[in-house]
């Protein structure tokens, strides 16, 4: 099968259009013939090496994160899936790999695509889907409260004004003059032009903030926050909560505690818990997901489809920070 590959970690190389093998099916796995894949921020920290220490990968490997399509195939253990099922995922960590014809996955991490989207909308979902749903339901605990998601136009924007929306939080957030329409239309009630306004100044007495941007803004987020409020970071640095969730070892542990020391003391200073979430693999909440979709409470929201051969432009793409939404990978 055809495949797009990472063979050594660097910030400026491209994919490589690779002939790989077809994915090898265990007992609990089903194989899916990719009809569309999304393409992440997290795709271009995987490939320059950014988080090698806490996902490792053996190069050369198939990047990829966001997968829609057909089962062709499933495993001896398999009982919510069979061939011909139209299903959408995000691949556990470790087993990543949708920028390719085929795909094996666990069926732990597998849904139902959502009928009334194409394979295109479904592949904009898992990432940034799981990421909100996550951050906002796992650790925030959101119901009704007042919520702050930088960046509102992007990927997971986008998604997460939707969640939020629907359990009932005031939403704020920040986007460009162009782009104020969409964030409004998907619910933000107060969106701040982070070009012509410093949201920190703007912006007061909140109960969550999800960030997904810099060091730089991860610090200003503080001043957001009411005593008791929760930070949560998509985009770092990890702690070492974080270490001990993934099992790494103890020097990694003591790496990841240095790395986070400056965030976590001035959060302490401010009553403010911080804490990193890297989103993972769960196919039971994407179901709740397509649930939400079904029923119109979200939509995904389309920047570009891209085709398989120009994976590299639509990775590129991602990386200039410009898009509205998701970017997508036609595939077949």
């Amino acid at each position: 099968m055809k495949a797009f590959v990472v063979d050594k970690y660097n910030k400026k190389g491209l994919l490589r259009l690779a002939e790989m093998p077809e994915p090898q099916l265990q007992d609990s796995d089903v194989l899916v013939e990719v009809h569309a894949a999304g393409v992440n921020l997290l795709d271009s920290k995987v490939r320059t090496g950014e988080f090698k220490l806490i996902l490792p990968y053996r190069r050369p490997f198939i990047l990829g994160h966001d997968v829609a399509g057909k089962v062709i195939r499933v495993g001896s253990k398999v009982r919510k899936f069979k061939a011909g099922d139209d299903v959408y995922a995000r691949p556990r960590d470790g087993r990543i790999g949708t920028f390719a014809e085929f795909i094996a996955m666990d069926e732990a991490d597998v849904a139902l695509k959502p009928e009334n989207l194409s394979m295109e909308e479904a592949a904009s979902i898992p990432l940034v889907g799981l990421t909100a749903w996550q951050t906002l339901i796992d650790r925030a605990n959101l119901k009704g409260q007042k919520v702050f998601i930088q960046a509102g136009s992007g990927g997971v924007g986008t998604f997460a004004i939707q969640l939020a929306k629907h359990l009932g939080a005031t939403v704020a957030t920040t986007a460009s003059a162009s782009s104020a329409d969409l964030v409004k239309s998907l619910g933000a009630d107060v969106v701040v032009d982070y070009r012509q306004e410093d949201f920190e100044k703007v912006l007061s007495g909140y109960d969550v903030v999800l960030n997904s941007q810099d060091a730089k803004t991860l610090e200003k987020s503080l001043s957001v926050l009411k005593p008791g409020g929760k930070l949560i970071s998509i985009s770092g640095p990890p702690d070492s909560e974080f270490a001990r969730e993934k099992g790494l070892n103890f020097m990694l542990r003591l790496v990841l505690r240095f790395l986070s020391r400056g965030i976590r003391a001035k959060a302490k200073r401010r009553a403010v818990q911080f804490s990193f979430l890297l989103m993972w693999a769960q196919g039971d909440q994407l179901s709740k997901i397509t649930s939400l979709i079904e029923s119109g409470a979200i939509r995904p929201v389309l920047d570009r489809v891209f085709p398989f051969e120009a994976t590299n432009e639509a990775l590129a793409y991602v990386e200039t920070g410009r898009a509205k939404g998701k970017v997508v990978i036609k595939v077949r």
